[in-house]
């Protein structure tokens, strides 16, 4: 919404101007149809969502393919509440193993040789999508941009977060 079209709204409300609603809208449209994409693919050549393909890619590069939950949740961009709810799907799969921490609180998420399997697998598919949807279109100088552009989004949406706006 834009100023224009809620006059009678409160003097405090920062209404979007014309420029940042256009701005909005990319984003939305952004952050709305990527994942669908990327879960599209995944799930129809891997038999896996976007966020699994992501956990367990992000324990392949771990050191001896093990992180701690919380740890793991962090790298994920993800609450320890899914990531934990995504594991026991992958537990049952075969794919991660759970480990205690002998003498601390939380787990270990360790990625088995299957796990490791099924990520391999997925790869190729997965970053020929990513290459078709979002790289094949950009020149270096825009890329060099979008991981400015991405890194000062993320460090708003942490103030932001951390503040307590968006929050449920």
């Amino acid at each position: 919404m834009t100023q224009s079209s809620h006059d009678s709204a409160e003097p405090t409300t920062r209404w979007l101007d014309d420029e940042q609603q256009r701005a909005w809208r990319e984003l939305v449209a952004l952050t709305t149809r990527l994942p669908a994409a990327l879960d599209t693919q995944l799930q129809r050549d891997a038999g896996l969502t976007h966020f699994e393909y992501f956990v367990l890619a992000v324990l392949s590069e771990a050191p001896q393919r093990r992180l701690q939950l919380s740890t793991l949740a962090a790298q994920a961009n993800a609450s320890l509440s899914r990531l934990s709810h995504v594991v026991t799907k992958m537990e049952k799969a075969g794919w991660v193993k759970r480990k205690s921490i002998v003498g601390a609180r939380g787990s270990l998420a360790v990625l088995t040789a299957a796990g490791y399997a099924k990520v391999v697998a997925a790869a190729p598919g997965h970053v020929h999508a990513v290459q078709t949807l979002v790289f094949e279109g950009l020149d270096d100088a825009q890329v060099r941009g979008l991981i400015t552009l991405g890194q000062a989004l993320v460090s708003q949406l942490d103030r932001g977060i951390a503040k307590g706006t968006g929050k449920a």
